[in-house]
């Protein structure tokens, strides 16, 4: 028989039908005659309580197994209930079940189960992220972050948009960073070994490096894991007007902090036809879409992060959804920001990077609201955006909120063969490796604009947990990659 989920169980009529209970117990408590049995299977924030009454059941034949099941219930074990549907009296639900029969499918020795006890740290429950979707804080996050995926599909599905799948190996950096996971399939220890040896004869450095030739690998060049779809969703965007990427990006930045990620979710719009306000109005009407919809899909999640994670969230968020985002400019930004510099860790002057307390102070102090910043410096740009009249700005756009900063980064992509060429010279990378990115400069170009977004970024802003590696369901970070 088809197990029915919790979620449908607690709306559903209490009958006094027969039905069957499937999950995890959460809480057991056992009086002189009374049972009570809280258990979730987590398709949603609530539980259901199971309810046995041993004055109610002394001529039941089931008593002296239900005796003996009863005794290997504990926090965790996994169970087959099944009773009768009925009101429940207690606040809080609707709904309980008074047990006929239970079965335990899978016991939790309390000696040895991680999570008998409540009030465990994240910090703990990474070293068992096996086990740590059980707990709420982990399982909340889980279902939060599974809603947000749909409603990221459902935005842009809405607004004509196909869903590109993005490569995930890759022989460009799309950011020009170099930080990328290297993909091989050559024999690392013997070249290694290689090394060694030459190194005891005297071969230099830069003759040792020959000793990798990268042509018999299996590509017949150097790979790496993307760190961005950006590059390949232009090409499909210049083909179908409306691509969006969501999918696993890389990076091997060595940052042990709670905002970085070696492995994480990007959504990453690239739409042909769209200059940098086209841009910056799909940015501001994205960002309260989502918004709107985790305060609406998730309440129960989302109320339980209000309550023990981040007072006041649920208002933070509303406000945001609420909000026109006021649009300045990079020198605008920081001809305010150079007024208060003595309230700044990093000092602001024209030709910086907006800092984590600069993005926070414009949002929170000063505009109170969603604050879009653009025309930044290109020298602290990426290579693909597009050059302003001035030869000093790019038509790049970040968007900050309250609480976290910078949510979303974007631009409008530099057009023009000879501009992008020239940038990409500047930048101190090879043309060549760029070639058929150049090359849709030459054949139809057209103005055209995109947009990043981090999902665990935007789950840890609608969450409020601090760290990334809570709202991932098994983070990868610097020496972190044991389950």
């Amino acid at each position: 028989m088809k197990p029915i989920l919790i979620k449908d169980i607690l709306v559903s009529s209490p009958d006094g039908r027969e039905i069957t209970v499937y999950g995890w117990v959460r809480t057991k408590r056992d009086s002189k005659n009374l049972v009570f049995i809280q258990v979730n299977d987590g398709s949603c924030f609530s539980s259901i309580q199971l309810t046995f009454d041993r004055d109610e059941n002394i001529n039941n034949p089931e008593l002296k197994n239900l005796e003996s099941q009863f005794k290997k219930i504990t926090t965790g074990a996994s169970v087959k209930a099944t009773g009768k549907l009925i009101p429940s009296p207690s606040s809080g639900q609707a709904v309980e079940v008074t047990l006929e029969k239970i079965e335990v499918l899978g016991e939790a020795p309390a000696e040895t189960y991680p999570l008998q006890k409540k009030g465990h740290t994240v910090e703990f429950l990474r070293e068992i992220a096996h086990l740590r979707p059980r707990t709420n804080i982990i399982a909340s996050a889980a279902r939060i972050r599974s809603q947000m995926a749909y409603a990221i599909h459902t935005f842009f599905y809405e607004r004509g948009f196909h869903y590109f799948n993005a490569p995930i190996i890759t022989a460009s950096d799309c950011e020009g960073a170099g930080e990328m996971f290297q993909v091989t399939t050559l024999d690392l220890e013997r070249i290694a070994a290689d090394g060694v040896k030459a190194g005891a004869k005297g071969m230099s450095v830069e003759k040792a490096a020959n000793l990798v030739d990268y042509s018999k690998d299996f590509f017949g060049k150097k790979a790496s894991l993307t760190v961005s779809g950006q590059l390949e969703a232009e090409t499909y965007a210049t083909a179908l007007s409306r691509v969006y990427t969501f999918g696993p990006t890389f990076r091997a930045e060595n940052s042990n902090t709670p905002r970085h990620l070696a492995e994480f979710w990007m959504i990453e719009p690239e739409m042909a036809f769209y200059e940098l306000e086209d841009n910056m109005d799909l940015a501001e009407e994205f960002v309260k879409y989502l918004l709107n919809w985790a305060l609406t899909k998730c309440t129960e999640d989302m109320q339980f992060f209000e309550q023990r994670v981040q007072k006041g969230l649920i208002e933070t968020l509303t406000h945001v959804a609420n909000s026109d985002f006021v649009r300045i400019t990079y020198t605008d930004a920081i001809k305010q920001l150079e007024k208060l510099n003595d309230k700044f860790e990093f000092k602001v002057f024209w030709g910086c990077d907006l800092q984590t307390e600069h993005e926070r102070y414009l949002t929170e102090q000063i505009y109170k609201k969603p604050v879009m910043v653009y025309d930044y410096p290109k020298e602290i740009k990426a290579f693909y955006m597009k050059l302003n009249e001035d030869g000093k700005t790019v038509r790049a756009v970040d968007v900050l909120v309250p609480g976290i900063g910078e949510l979303i980064g974007g631009s409008e992509r530099e057009s023009n063969y000879e501009k992008l060429e020239n940038r990409i010279k500047e930048m101190n990378m090879d043309p060549q490796d760029y070639w058929w990115y150049l090359e849709l400069r030459k054949y139809g170009t057209v103005p055209h604009s995109g947009f990043g977004l981090g999902f665990e970024r935007l789950l840890r802003y609608i969450t409020g947990l601090g760290n990334l590696r809570d709202v991932i369901p098994f983070f990868r970070a610097p020496k972190q990659a044991e389950f």
